[in-house]
């Protein structure tokens, strides 16, 4: 199924069975049964389900880092969210700090120029059948938490069992199909025992994945995971929680006695000593905070600010570095999403029809200045999108369903709406018309649409930034000309999240992309089982037609099978209209102060600025006798 680094056996046979023994082998063999081979074992650094990972057991460090990288400085990021008021990232209660999980381990952990594959992090190795019915994890000797004391088995059973139980509901649906039970074998060695009818592939990604806290910790102070607090869960990492003011900055700063400083995995990794968090109310705010030097590392989300606010003079003396790199992770799939657990939205003409009044063609020239592609895929930018007709292979999957599938399924894979170069499009303008009719959805006298009971249909724009602003409102404007009663509704962080979790919105901007080797991750996104209780089921996706697609996907054995049968499942919910697709772009747009420095070539899969950037003390020391940092 996959190569190995090593094969252990975990029992041999008994040296008295030589075939020289003659009939006392006989019956030795009638007597003990128990003397015949157990079963075979893989052992490990590193696991990858559809081939071998690219580094061996005694690699020295990651192709793409400096292993020279010094160790110092300090870089300042931003926040735009206003507020925070919590360090726990894991409970639906408050709003958590930046990078408030930046001090959390896992068992394992992956890297930037390779997908699918994981590699020992707490864990020094995996052992694990050839069926994968269990892993074994070997935590290494010299794993610390931040106050010193030793990581054990104990602390890994721990933090499973208190996610189980204390977790975000959609969390523990996803994660209890998978894991049975997680058992500590001694002090460093910890078993987790899959359930036989889970996905194979999902099984060991899953348990690697297990973060890890300290049982010693919670048992102290008494902390809930669903419980609001200003204060870290004891764990591993290279950061800790230094200070913060609440809703003016965080400082985060590199431990000095971080147990994992000389693995492998992280040399030239995990460089500042200090990691500062400045907090804005908006965009607007925060981009006047860094062209005066508030902070040194910003990464441009904003396609209007980045063609026309780079122009002061720290840019153009080339103090400041403005740089588009190159990005090659598959596309967010981010769109404007609809709450199919309301009842307007569940007729696809309906959702159509107002997907046709989003002009991209309009938006990309005159508010991001060219900048972006549409998305089409929810796969986009990557292998598994699908793309013209069906192959025969796909073709094999989707007929069984019949007439299940929605409409379009089995043509050309549904691309967004096409418009003209003026906001309103009057071609899309009479289609959207002609589906809300057929919809039952016909204009009064107000010149507003209603239905049969007399309700007008009211969609709400939910948002938290006001960076959307200028994008959502053109779109009210054409919805508005064709009769729905749509509004544009800002909201506060807190107040979005809320809503956010208790599903209570029409439509939000959200990303469902399936991800590089889709799994398990799909039913937790668009699972009829997930849809009542998974917050990453924002769209509330309940369909047979997915759902045994997802099926597919999770039990793929070969790269083959798991492209084909993706770009089913992404013709299928293209077909379904269930968001109205947005943008995207192939390039990280940063600007930073001339002090930070990056591996070149910089490798495919993150931007790692918090991770393998480091500090340039000299650069740094100029720009302050210049005037231009204090």
């Amino acid at each position: 199924m996959k190569q190995v680094r090593t094969r252990t056996i975990a029992a041999k046979s008994n040296p008295l069975v030589q075939a020289s023994w003659g009939l006392l082998v006989g019956l030795v063999l009638l007597l003990t049964p128990v003397l015949a081979q157990a079963e075979t074992t893989v052992k490990s650094h590193a696991y990858s389900y559809f081939g071998t990972p690219k580094y061996g057991p005694d690699f020295p460090h990651l192709d793409y880092v400096n292993p020279d990288a010094p160790k110092g400085g300090e870089i300042v990021i931003s926040s735009e969210n206003g507020t925070f008021d919590s360090f726990n990232p894991f409970a639906r209660k408050g709003v958590p700090g930046a990078l408030a999980s930046s001090n959390i381990e896992r068992l394992m952990t992956s890297t930037a120029d390779e997908i699918g594959t994981s590699y020992g992090l707490l864990a020094e190795s995996l052992e694990y059948p050839e069926d994968e019915s269990w892993v074994i994890f070997t935590l290494r000797p010299e794993a610390r938490f931040a106050d010193g004391t030793p990581v054990t088995a104990e602390d890994v059973v721990f933090t499973h069992d208190l996610f189980m139980e204390q977790g975000l509901v959609s969390f523990r649906e996803g994660v209890s199909r998978i894991i049975a039970n997680a058992k500590a074998l001694d002090a460093r060695r910890v078993k987790f025992t899959f359930h036989p009818d889970s996905s194979v592939r999902d099984r060991i990604g899953q348990a690697g994945s297990t973060p890890v806290l300290s049982k010693a910790w919670f048992e102290k102070t008494g902390a809930r995971l669903d419980e609001s607090r200003l204060e870290q869960a004891m764990a591993t990492g290279p950061y800790m929680l230094d200070s913060y003011q609440i809703n003016q900055r965080i400082v985060y700063k590199r431990n000095p006695d971080y147990w994992g400083a000389d693995l492998p995995i992280n040399i030239g990794r995990w460089n500042f000593d200090t990691i500062r968090v400045e907090y804005f109310a908006d965009s607007n705010a925060a981009l006047e905070g860094f062209s005066s030097g508030s902070y040194t590392f910003r990464v441009e989300n904003s396609s209007k600010e980045w063609a026309t606010s780079y122009d002061f003079p720290a840019v153009k003396n080339g103090q400041v570095i403005k740089a588009e790199l190159d990005d090659g992770n598959q596309a967010s799939g981010q769109g404007f999403v609809f709450n199919l657990r309301r009842e307007k939205f569940q007729d696809v003409r309906v959702r159509e029809a107002i997907g046709l009044m989003f002009n991209f063609t309009w938006s990309n020239e005159a508010l991001f200045y060219g900048l972006y592609e549409r998305v089409n895929s929810f796969a986009e930018n990557s292998y598994l999108e699908a793309t013209g007709m069906p192959s025969s292979e796909e073709l094999a999957l989707l007929e069984p369903f019949g007439d299940k599938l929605p409409e379009g399924a089995l043509g050309e894979a549904i691309m967004a709406p096409t418009s003209g170069d003026k906001q309103f499009d009057r071609r899309n303008a009479r289609e959207a018309s002609r589906l809300l009719e057929d919809a039952g959805w016909t204009v009064g006298n107000d010149g507003m649409r209603r239905n049969a009971e007399g309700k007008t249909l009211r969609v709400e724009f939910l948002t938290f930034s006001p960076t959307f602003d200028r994008v959502i409102t053109p779109y009210v404007e054409n919805l508005r000309k064709i009769g729905v009663d749509a509004v544009l509704n800002r909201v506060d962080t807190s107040q979005f999240v809320d809503r956010r979790y208790a599903f209570d919105y029409d439509i939000i901007t959200d990303s469902l992309a399936f991800g590089s080797e889709p799994g398990s991750n799909l039913a937790q996104a668009f699972g009829s089982k997930e849809a009542a209780v998974s917050v990453f089921n924002s769209p509330g996706v309940a369909d047979p037609v997915v759902d045994g697609l997802i099926e597919v996907v999770r039990n793929a054995d070969t790269k083959e099978e798991l492209e084909t049968a993706t770009k089913a499942l992404d013709r299928v919910m293209r077909a379904m209209r269930i968001m109205v697709p947005q943008w995207y772009k192939n390039k990280h747009t940063v600007a930073y102060y001339d002090q930070f420095e990056h591996p070149d070539p910089m490798p495919p899969y993150d931007l790692g600025y918090l991770d393998f950037w480091w500090f340039n003390a000299e650069k740094a020391e100029k720009l302050k006798a210049d005037g231009v940092l204090r």
